[in-house]
């Protein structure tokens, strides 16, 4: 039986707010801000994910090791092109590197890597 009705999932980033705001515009959803923490949410409030806002924060760096992203999302889209246009306007870099032809990889406006994948 399960204890719990959905994971959550917590990004450390220089700035909680405004990591929120560029995936809740991704992903349509809706942003509780609590200072230094927030989190995103849809509509039927099924699925959560939360920025928490720390001092000396450090990018990872990918493809490089040197920093590991200890985490990324892959967020399915329909169309890849489509979808690069829009996360490249609400803040997303494409990442030079682009190992693969189902998904794009790209880096938030904090430096965490995330994909965007055909689905």
């Amino acid at each position: 039986m399960a204890i719990a009705r959905y994971p959550g999932l917590v990004i450390d980033c220089p700035d909680a707010r405004a990591l929120a705001d560029f995936y809740a515009a991704l992903l349509g959803w809706n942003v509780k801000d609590d200072g230094d923490w927030a989190e995103i949410r849809p509509d039927d409030g099924s699925n959560c994910i939360s920025f928490q806002q720390v001092e000396d924060y450090r990018a990872p760096e990918w493809p490089g090791q040197a920093v590991p992203q200890q985490m990324h999302l892959d967020l399915m889209v329909q169309d890849l092109d489509e979808g690069e246009k829009e996360a490249v306007k609400l803040g997303a870099t494409t990442a030079e590197t682009q190992p693969g032809t189902t998904f794009r990889v790209f880096l938030d406006p904090a430096g965490h890597p995330f994909c965007l994948c055909v689905d």
